[in-house]
């Protein structure tokens, strides 16, 4: 797949309203109505990219984005909307608000609502600080070029656990082992290839995969996460290694890092409720360039 050639996506070009209608990969396994957190945190990641740009800040890094994911995005357009909190010269701090038009049920209809914000803090990339201070010695181990070939090409995501190791069958990760992912983060509109923010952006909400996958599957729906950025990736091949998670009382709080082939870049937290009702356990399910397929009955 060339630069331009961006056919896997999550929206559609944009609408002459500036909405982003999304397409079928942007379809979430909780419910065929409603859109995954990875295609809604690439939307609004990309929101606030453009609002720093348009500002002329190109001086400056996104390097904090808090999500909070509280009503279900649908399948329909959506549109965002940024304001600018604070500005200075060594940061800009911004808020994002996506919203879809109102049915009628818990809103009115043809009515704008808002089903998710975020928080975009972007910072001015200076030089380190000349004192020691203490950091982790050894990081994620990044995944073996014979395991998981470098590609820039769209394609489903590489999934690890200690007695699986790397691979695409991701039934074979019912298991209470600690489990990292690696992806290449496809387009989030149609035609414009994601820069490393708005990748990170989007598979930042695989947190909740990466730390509440276990023997029954995904059973916690995430609410929110907070990712934050050293360093912007280098490429579209990102990976999250779970650290650390603690639950009580249904409420799972989920800590993983996020690396590319260079290093560590940042991490993230992702906080969900428990669903075990509607677990996703995946058996059925497989994943292709376009995204994720569940066969029909299961």
């Amino acid at each position: 797949m060339s630069d331009l050639d961006e056919t896997v996506s999550f929206f559609h070009a944009p609408l002459a309203d500036g909405s982003l209608p999304p397409t079928a990969t942007a379809k979430s396994l909780w419910n065929d109505d409603q859109l995954h957190g990875v295609a809604v945190g690439g939307a609004m990641g990309r929101a606030a990219e453009h609002e720093i740009r348009a500002r002329g800040r190109d001086d400056l890094r996104p390097a904090r984005v808090t999500v909070d994911l509280f009503r279900p995005a649908r399948v329909r357009p959506c549109h965002t909307r940024v304001e600018v909190v604070r500005e200075s010269p060594r940061l800009l701090l911004l808020d994002v608000v996506l919203e879809q038009d109102g049915d009628g049920a818990e809103d009115g209809a043809g009515e704008r609502v808002a089903v998710a914000r975020a928080s975009v803090l972007a910072l001015k990339a200076t030089e380190n600080a000349p004192g020691e201070v203490w950091m982790p010695d050894v990081g994620p181990e990044v995944p073996a070029t014979e395991d998981v070939p470098p590609s820039e090409d769209v394609r489903p995501p590489f999934f690890w656990s200690e007695s699986v190791g790397w691979s695409h069958d991701f039934t074979a990760y019912l298991n209470a082992e600690r489990k990292q992912l690696w992806q290449t983060v496809p387009a989030v509109v149609a035609g414009e290839r994601p820069s490393p923010f708005v990748a990170a952006a989007a598979v930042a909400d695989s947190t909740s995969m990466v730390t509440n996958w276990g023997t029954g599957g995904v059973e916690y729906i995430n609410t929110d996460y907070s990712l934050t950025l050293a360093r912007l990736p280098v490429g579209r091949e990102i990976g999250l290694s779970a650290t650390d998670r603690v639950v009580a009382d249904g409420i799972s709080v989920g800590t993983v890092v996020l690396y590319d082939r260079a290093g560590r870049i940042g991490s993230c937290t992702v906080t969900a409720l428990a669903n075990a009702r509607r677990a996703v356990d995946f058996r059925g399910t497989t994943f292709t360039r376009e995204g994720m397929e569940t066969a029909p009955g299961v």
